[in-house]
């Protein structure tokens, strides 16, 4: 299962020469990201209060053309891996047909204390939501 959001480049999030700033799509990824977990079938908060929490492991992003202010981005994402303890998902920056940038992140599944999680074991439920939507 995967899932596109679309994004219009905001003025803040340009540099002087009208392009988007390369911090902005970790931003983007996120917004992406949860919003796949909602089609999914929940929400991040629903998964928070469950006690589970997915911190940031690693991020990737490979540049292939630049943004520009108001060009508007499809976000492009798919969970690509998955274990009992971290999730990766992998991202397509495109406007349009044109390439923009992708990337990667991977995610730990711990508990609010920092903690592994083994969400197989203790959320089923919630493990067989993420393999469903396993790409």
């Amino acid at each position: 299962m995967g899932h596109i959001s679309t994004i219009e480049v905001r003025y803040a999030e340009t540099d002087q020469m009208g392009i988007a700033h390369h911090s902005n799509y970790a931003v983007w990824f996120e917004v992406a990201r949860t919003d796949f977990i909602k089609a999914a079938g929940i929400s991040y908060t629903d998964v928070e209060k469950e006690g589970i929490i997915t911190p940031l492991t690693s991020l990737e992003c490979k540049y292939k053309k630049a943004a520009f202010y108001e060009d508007q981005l499809q976000i492009h994402v798919n969970l690509t891996k998955l274990s009992p303890v971290r999730l990766e998902f992998s991202y397509k920056v495109t406007r349009g047909d044109d390439l923009i940038a992708t990337g990667k992140t991977t995610h730990g599944m711990v508990t609010k204390d920092l903690k592994p999680i083994n969400v197989k074991k203790e959320h089923p439920e919630i493990y067989r939501m993420f393999e469903n939507a396993l790409d």
